[in-house]
């Protein structure tokens, strides 16, 4: 039914084109392979992706409002799940926005639908955006932008004078797409090795329209050149990082966060800060063992062209646990215990070349108190305005099973694509 919808839709948005609609669009190809085998005992695949993309993106503008549908449409040989489920992007069809922006006042915008949401200063860091993201596809060689998964959402701006305030209401949760073994295998504490795509996953999906919701709020500035914002959230962790053991489920426990962050230029290029706080409110005082522990977490970024068409940025990231020693004392005997303080520093080096036409990329992350990291060379060569080629890899390293990066090595994966554009 939601299928022969959307086909409808596209159907008669292209019957109108000749009344003001604008499309365009474009056909993707990648396929990628693990650089070896994966010992998870999960029967993982050697090709982590083989799909080929064609996305279709309508929009409209009039003087009161503007319309848009964009939707990939997919087939992928690789994929575990080909049922349709657009929460998770399973099956052929990914719907990344339908939605209708109007204006009701000449300080007021009001976008309701399917969107793609983002904020904070991060570069592939996130503190206080709180939308959705799509590891899997991070994971596997898909384009950087598909990392960011659609909202189902209201999102009001405000503009009175001197600040500027975004309030996003979202009336179902939308958590991310999470790893759960279709394509990377992942270190499962409660099996206490990897799991993959034969081990079932009992997640406690929060689904209750208006009861299970949440609610963003950014208010931001421009004060002598320098970026000021605040932020708020209330709902929940993204991914199922509880446990409830009497329906032997993993849960999406209840989150509240607050933050600022600044942004501006510093001797020959850009600076970011970025704070928050992660309150865990089903285990406010760090005694459950089963629910993450509430937590600060800090960003420092900056980055500047070092030489002509070399650009260079690095961050350093902060994770530190609020109750640590309530943790240390409630967590169970023989559990891989995390240390109070995770710090990450990540660097991104760009090239171009070629009239611009040859970008060379790498970003990679690094863990000193994990002792892991992740690496994400790249290269993309424009043929033609229309044609572009793509090589990368996504690389994990570390010496522990259960650590954020070291949990992927055996999913380390060589991918290669082409698009064409229209």
């Amino acid at each position: 039914m939601l299928r022969s919808i959307i086909y409808s839709a596209i159907f008669i948005l292209l019957s109108t084109s000749a009344y003001g609609w604008q499309w365009h669009g474009f056909v993707d190809g990648r396929c990628g392979l693990r650089l070896q085998d994966d010992d998870s005992g999960g029967n993982q695949r050697r090709a982590i992706l083989n799909e080929l993309r064609g996305q279709v993106d309508l929009s409209h503008s009039s003087d009161w409002a503007e319309w848009r549908l964009r939707s990939d449409f997919v087939a992928d040989e690789a994929a575990g799940e080909h049922h349709l489920d657009l929460e998770l992007g399973h099956g052929p069809i990914d719907l990344r926005e339908a939605n209708l922006l109007f204006f009701p006042h000449e300080n007021i915008d009001i976008k309701i639908g399917r969107q793609i949401l983002t904020w904070g200063t991060g570069d592939l860091l996130f503190i206080n955006d709180m939308f959705p993201k799509d590891w899997q596809s991070f994971f596997v060689g898909r384009d950087e932008e598909y990392l960011k998964a659609p909202s189902d959402a209201v999102f009001l701006s405000f503009f009175p004078e001197g600040v500027s305030v975004d309030l996003v209401y979202v009336p179902k949760f939308n958590s991310d797409r999470y790893i759960s073994g279709e394509r990377i295998s992942y270190w499962n504490p409660l099996l206490n090795r990897h799991a993959g795509r034969d081990d079932s996953v009992n997640i406690a999906e929060r689904s209750r329209w208006f009861q299970e919701n949440e609610i963003s709020l950014r208010l931001y500035l421009d004060v002598n050149g320098y970026e000021l914002a605040l932020y708020v959230y209330d709902g929940y962790w993204k991914s199922p990082v509880g446990y409830d053991a009497a329906s032997a489920e993993q849960t999406f426990p209840r989150l509240r966060v607050t933050g600022g962050s600044m942004r501006g230029d510093l001797l020959r290029g850009l600076f970011n800060i970025e704070v928050g706080y992660y309150d865990s409110l089903d285990d406010s005082q760090g005694r459950d063992p089963l629910v993450p522990n509430s937590e600060y977490r800090l960003l420092f970024g900056y980055e500047q062209e070092v030489v002509r068409n070399l650009s260079a940025a690095m961050q350093y990231y902060l994770e530190y646990m609020q109750d640590f020693d309530s943790y240390r004392k409630n967590e169970p005997q023989g559990s891989d215990q995390k240390d109070r303080a995770r710090h990450v520093v990540t660097a991104r080096l760009t090239k171009h070349a070629l009239s611009q036409n040859l970008q060379l990329s790498l970003f990679a992350y690094w863990s000193p108190s994990d002792h892991d990291g992740y690496l994400r060379p790249a290269l993309k060569y424009k043929m033609t305005d229309e044609m572009s080629l793509y090589l990368g890899a996504n690389v994990f390293v570390g010496e522990e099973d259960h650590t954020f990066f070291g949990q992927f090595e055996d999913n380390s994966n060589l991918y290669l694509g082409a698009r064409y554009s229209f």
